[in-house]
């Protein structure tokens, strides 16, 4: 039988990965709730996925900032204490020959000020979002709208949080730029209503993400930062871009004028087709020529196939490393992947 190509090493820059399987970012809520600080089970959660042997891990959204946070027990990368918890779990990784990055991310509006220290949400125009607080389970309250120093502010907060995630030994960060997030809304012609150099056209919406994205570079190095963006708002199901090419081709010269050499378009269904017969990350590809970390409802065949085909580089993964913690050891050996199941969810910490 064929070897997967998800068992292939590959170099990314500085990364020398055992194989191009990636462990995709999911909130686990494993931090205090107060301190924003990693418990020692996530540095065990964390090793027992290298131990496997994943090639790259990305963690769980860690908050740059107090006002990031969207929901309980979230982990942030903003004091000396949350420095030190990493850098327990990055030393973990990497005595497991693991590659680990610090996924930092921001909420944006979808959040209350019960979870920010009393600070109302934060977004690029007042407008509320609808629907319920993440396990808050209380309405979303009116966001306010962030004059341009607050915005500088958060761009600073960004570049710290990247400059923290080196100093806890982390290999790089991922920048969370989808999900209906701060600098999703600021994307989002629904969310960004602005009249200045921050709003307009979506070249003009982009300007913050690519703000955000020339700080972190300009802190840890362009080979060292990855971008997720995505078509998909968590908090409007039904949300589409009107023109999905046009719209791509945007992005990719956003990401190409900084210079940054990783992109993660996400979406939650691999195969779906966007427009014109082709899925999000065959046009992505049309357009770009760097790296592309593939992710939605992925299975073993389906991402093989999409590497060797050159759609993607890598191939993240997110529950069923939850339900297999020997991932990398099933595929080796061609044995079955167990599915995921939610009940058993916290025994997958260990």
């Amino acid at each position: 039988m064929e070897e997967s190509q998800l068992l292939n090493p590959t170099n990314i820059g500085n990364w020398k990965l055992r194989n191009r399987i990636v462990m995709a970012p999911m909130t686990r809520s494993f931090a205090d709730d107060h301190t924003g600080v990693v418990r020692r089970d996530v540095v065990e959660y964390y090793r027992r996925r290298a131990a496997d042997g994943i090639g790259l891990i990305i963690t769980e959204g860690i908050n740059p900032s107090p006002r990031a946070k969207g929901t309980f027990g979230i982990p942030g990368l903003y004091t000396k204490d949350q420095i030190t918890a990493w850098r327990k779990v990055t030393d973990a990784v990497h005595k497991e020959g693991g590659t680990i990055v610090a996924q930092l991310w921001h909420v944006g509006r979808l959040t209350h000020p019960k979870l920010t220290g009393g600070y109302p949400p934060q977004a690029p125009s007042s407008i509320r979002a609808e629907g319920l607080v993440h396990r808050l389970r209380k309405p979303y309250e009116m966001p306010e709208e962030m004059t341009e120093s607050a915005i500088q502010r958060v761009i600073k907060e960004y570049a710290q949080a990247a400059r923290n995630a080196m100093d806890a030994g982390f290999d790089g960060v991922e920048i969370h730029g989808a999900h209906g997030y701060l600098i999703d809304q600021f994307n989002s012609e629904v969310t960004n209503i602005r009249k200045d150099r921050y709003g307009g056209n979506l070249a003009q919406r982009l300007t913050f993400m690519k703000e955000v994205l020339t700080a972190v570079v300009k802190e840890i190095g362009a080979e060292k930062t990855i971008i997720r963006f995505s078509e998909i708002k968590d908090d409007l199901p039904n949300y589409q871009w009107g023109e999905p090419e046009e719209t791509i081709k945007t992005f990719i010269r956003s990401f190409q004028d900084i210079g940054i050499c990783i992109v993660h378009p996400s979406t939650n269904h691999f195969t779906e087709i966007l427009v014109n017969g082709m899925t999000l990350h065959e046009l992505v590809r049309k357009y770009w020529k760097g790296v592309i970390i593939g992710v939605g409802n992925l299975n073993v065949d389906l991402a093989s196939n999409a590497i060797r085909e050159g759609m993607i580089d890598l191939a993240a993964f997110g529950r069923p490393l939850l339900a297999n913690p020997d991932f990398v050891e099933r595929v080796k050996q061609g044995r079955a992947i167990a599915s995921y199941d939610p009940k058993r969810d916290l025994c997958s910490l260990l």
